[in-house]
């Protein structure tokens, strides 16, 4: 029975609460509203703004607002917040002692519709009063908008960066036009700062505004400058603009710059004027509009880094100066340029003479002329090769055209032996340039390689002891004495004949030799050997003798020619009447005899 009296005591208890707890719930949200607004606390104090921002308000810059406090309890601070949909709420700032005021600053927020709360801490109850709001105000601040802050002095760049400033060429006590304009609703005044100096403007404002500034410090030094427009409304907004502009009254510098290929001397009539933009120099200024170039009595403006002028052939001094995008003008410089178009000419070849018995090297060298730029020895060179029979423009033993190890136009050309060359052609070419680049390749020269040795009679040596003889095995003989020499001390063996004729022979009778001899080797190694020869005149009249070196050509001589030396021998005619005239001739006759022996001596 006592557990059925508690049970129900428990069910009557939980439909009390259900009931409550419905009661509770019916409330409108409108009162939910009110209550959360208002919602009763410990604290007995009341809150009122006593200055704005009232219902509908439109607000600008800063807003003083001011609270009142009245009901029991003490106030130690006051929290303030604001919101722009009325739920979520944002602290402005917490007040902490009298006078209870702050300067709200409405610049810190968007434009639109905001409302601000407020509630106290009440000392005396450690608990905080309801909230108290304001009124719904619109916030409606206007920064001002700067539309054009201009200089209307004449220069050059816009100003809008620190790499593309405006630049002036003003003096030192010239003026800076400054002209600005803004819109706003409530526009109060400008400022202007970092203005070459020394000095700053006063402000533009407040009252009457010029909206500009005749900015003169009497003192403008060269350089860089930021002028730095702020403009400023009664709200407390402000904006501002930064010009960026340079000074420059020094005139720009100007070194040579590349003509043509960086050369003395240029190969063509139109010569290119490159790196002008790295010889012009400006410093710290303006930097440079162009180049101006005066070739024939005329300054010619040359914007960029290189230009062709076309010149006459010879030297010319051409002058040049630089200019500043602000228009100063630099000292002009002058640049001589040599033109030379002309081909240098080759005059001839110096050779050392070239024989089978050379040792070592042999000297050459090339003969040019040039009358305009001259000649560029370490572009020369010489070439060679070896050929079979001097002519054609590649040398057929070699191939190709081989460089001598030295540049210019002398040289040497050493071979293991020169020997092996007998009989061959050097042939020699030339590439001559010169100093502007003008080059010639000359036409092949060919020089024989010709033997070393070389046997010869020696004529004033060599002689007959009778001209005149009788004819016949007992008077006919004669007795010829001959000098054989050879140019250089030579060790081989060779042969020699006699030979003879009927000086009076038709061309079908061909000579007779009469002895020949193998002279040993080692004969000439002095260089000479007399040799004696007996012949004996068979008949009567004139025959020629001939002494012949190396008869069969088996031995390589420079000169073949002087291998035959020629002499006469006369047989007398003799009768049985006595005096025999041809034996004993007239004065007369002994000089004839003596000229036509001359002469044939001098015949091959």
């Amino acid at each position: 029975m006592t557990l059925i009296v508690i049970e129900m005591m428990r069910r009557s208890v939980i439909a009390l609460l259900v009931v409550v707890i419905m009661t509770t719930c019916s409330v409108s949200p409108e009162s939910l509203r009110d209550h959360d607004v208002s919602s009763v606390g410990t604290s007995q104090l009341n809150l009122s703004f006593s200055n704005g921002p009232g219902e509908g308000e439109d607000v600008t810059g800063i807003h003083t607002i001011s609270f009142v406090i009245t009901g029991n309890g003490t106030a130690s601070s006051i929290e303030i917040e604001i919101s722009s949909d009325g739920e979520n709420w944002t602290a402005v700032t917490n007040l902490t002692g009298t006078p209870w005021l702050t300067h709200f600053d409405s610049t810190a927020y968007t434009n639109g519709t905001w409302i601000l709360r407020a509630r106290a801490w009440d000392s005396n109850v450690s608990d905080t009063s309801i909230w108290f709001t304001s009124g719904n105000f619109n916030i409606v601040n206007q920064v001002p908008v700067i539309t054009s802050f201009e200089l209307t002095n004449s220069g050059t760049g816009s100003g809008t960066s620190s790499t593309n400033r405006a630049w002036y060429n003003i003096s030192t006590d010239g003026t800076l036009y400054f002209t600005w304009t803004a819109t706003d609703d409530d526009l109060a005044y400008a400022s202007l700062a970092n203005v070459p100096g020394p000095g700053t403007p006063s402000d533009d404002g407040p009252g009457t505004i010029a909206n500009g500034w005749d900015w003169a410090s009497g003192s403008f030094s060269e350089g860089t400058w930021n002028p730095r427009l702020t403009v400023w409304d009664d709200s407390g907004l402000y904006a501002t603009k930064t010009m960026f502009i340079g000074i420059d009254r020094s005139a720009p510098t100007l070194t040579s710059p590349t003509i043509g290929d960086g050369g003395s001397w240029s190969d063509s009539t139109s010569v290119l004027i490159s790196g002008l933009s790295t010889a012009a120099d400006d410093g710290s200024g303006s930097g440079i509009s162009h180049v101006e170039i005066n070739s024939d009595g005329t300054w010619e403006s040359v914007i960029g880094d290189s230009t062709t002028l076309t010149l006459a052939e010879g030297l010319h001094s051409i002058s040049m100066r630089p200019v500043d995008n602000v228009g100063n003008i630099g000292t002009a410089i002058n640049v001589n340029i040599n033109v030379d178009v002309t081909d240098p000419e080759g005059a001839g070849w110096i050779v050392d003479e070239l024989t089978t018995s050379r040792v070592g090297s042999a000297n050459l060298s090339f003969t040019a002329l040039d009358d305009g730029s001259g000649i560029d020895l370490d572009e020369c060179q010489i070439q060679f090769g070896f050929d079979l029979n001097g002519v054609g423009n590649t040398p057929d033993q070699t191939g190709i055209w081989l460089d001598i190890p030295e540049t210019g136009l002398n040289g040497s050309i050493g071979l293991t032996n020169w020997a092996t060359k007998s009989r061959q052609y050097l042939m020699l070419r030339a590439v001559v340039t010169d100093v502007a680049g003008n080059s010639i390749t000359t036409v092949p020269t060919a020089f024989q390689i010709l033997p070393g040795l070389d046997l010869m009679w020696n004529s004033s040596s060599t002689t007959l002891d009778r001209l005149v003889v009788r004819p016949g095995d007992t008077n006919g003989l004669i007795q010829i004495t001959s000098t054989l020499e050879s140019n250089q001390n030579w060790g081989g063996s060779f042969t020699v004949s006699l030979l003879a004729a009927p000086a009076d022979r038709s061309a079908d009778v061909d000579w007779v030799t009469m002895e020949t001899r193998l002279m040993p080797s080692g004969t000439l190694s002095d260089s000479t050997e007399e040799i004696l020869w007996n012949y004996t005149v068979p008949n009567t009249g004139q025959y020629d003798l001939r002494l012949s070196i190396d008869p069969s050509n088996a031995v390589d001589e420079r000169d073949e020619g002087n291998n035959n030396f020629h002499l006469v021998v006369t047989g007398a005619d003799v009768t049985n009447s006595g005096t025999v005239p041809s034996f004993a001739p007239s004065i007369l006759a002994i000089i004839l005899t003596g000229l036509l022996v001359s002469w044939l001596q001098k015949k091959e």
